[in-house]
């Protein structure tokens, strides 16, 4: 499957594609980008969140191998480019988190492992956030270390938010419901609104260009998720959250929190960081969720943490 560009969103030069088939036969899209002559500092696995394709990585695709890194990535089953699991393509929807870690296992597997050069790093947003985490529970997790943008290990509000919507979604599914979208869900795609009032950037550009990629490409769109999916997704923050997960994670993690984060939990974010075997967190005073679309002041301070971290950075 070919990526979509536009002029104020190129697809970076030297763009591999295509499609792997997820274990149930699931077409999942994906590309690669070899590392620049100068430089081959091993690649970077790069995954957004709920909603996101790679076409809205770009810019970051580009600051990576100027680093001197292959890139690696893939649109998440029922998202971007890969395949839809129901009927109504813009439900948000999956069974179970364990069908995307398996997703991820046979991307490596497949793609990343076979063609990219070592050391393996991973760079993830949100909710692929939530699935790094469990896979560096593997005792054989290919990523020597990860860097996690706002990761979903909770749900902004109250602590006790997470419980009730695991309690009700539950419900919903053991009644029939899980393909139906939450309360307040439609088929509104994600980010095709307006800038004003958005929770994820405070960038009119960048928002306004993720904007324009979806109206070129409205195929790449997602709307609100299902009951389904959100069953699963507070299933697992409940699993990172649960008292003995912290020691199973085996490799260095920096989490980098947004200031002014309304999507994510960042008291989770805090305790979980203070469990961590190996890794810390840092918080961006006035970012909003996607760090990485924020305006320059916030992305330069992500590239810091990201370089003091990760070996060969800048």
């Amino acid at each position: 499957m070919t990526l979509v560009g536009i002029p104020r969103n190129p697809v970076p030069a030297g763009a591999e594609t295509g499609v792997i088939t997820g274990y149930d036969g699931t077409e999942l899209r994906y590309a690669l980008w070899k590392p620049p002559v100068q430089g081959r500092r091993g690649t970077v696995c790069l995954f957004g969140g709920r909603t996101e394709f790679i076409e809205k990585y770009f810019e970051t695709v580009s600051d990576l191998r100027q680093r001197g890194f292959a890139v690696a990535t893939m649109d998440w089953r029922g998202q971007g480019g890969s395949a839809r699991a129901l009927r109504n393509p813009l439900k948000g929807h999956v069974e179970d988190f364990a069908q995307y870690e398996r997703d991820l296992s046979q991307f490596v597997s497949e793609i990343v492992l076979p063609d990219c050069p070592p050391p393996y790093y991973a760079l993830a947003h949100s909710m692929g956030g939530n699935i790094l985490i469990r896979a560096a529970c593997m005792r054989d997790c290919w990523f020597d270390r990860i860097v996690l943008s706002a990761p979903m290990v909770g749900l902004a509000g109250p602590a006790s938010s997470l419980s009730v919507t695991s309690a009700v979604s539950q419900l919903a599914v053991f009644f029939g419901l899980g393909d139906i979208y939450v309360p307040g869900g439609s088929n509104t795609v994600a980010e095709a609104g307006p800038f004003e009032g958005n929770r994820l950037t405070s960038d009119r550009r960048r928002y306004d260009r993720n904007r324009l990629i979806l109206e070129a490409a409205p195929q790449l769109g997602l709307a609100s998720p299902t009951f389904a999916w959100l069953r699963a997704a507070t299933a697992s923050m409940q699993e990172i959250n649960a008292f003995g997960f912290p020691p199973n994670v085996h490799v260095p993690i920096l989490m980098i929190a947004a200031g002014e984060d309304r999507v994510v939990s960042n008291k989770a974010i805090d305790e979980l960081a203070l469990q961590l075997k190996a890794g810390d967190r840092i918080v961006i005073d006035g970012a909003r969720h996607d760090l990485l679309q924020e305006r320059e002041a916030i992305r330069e301070q992500v590239w810091a943490a990201f370089d003091a971290f990760v070996p060969g950075g800048k």
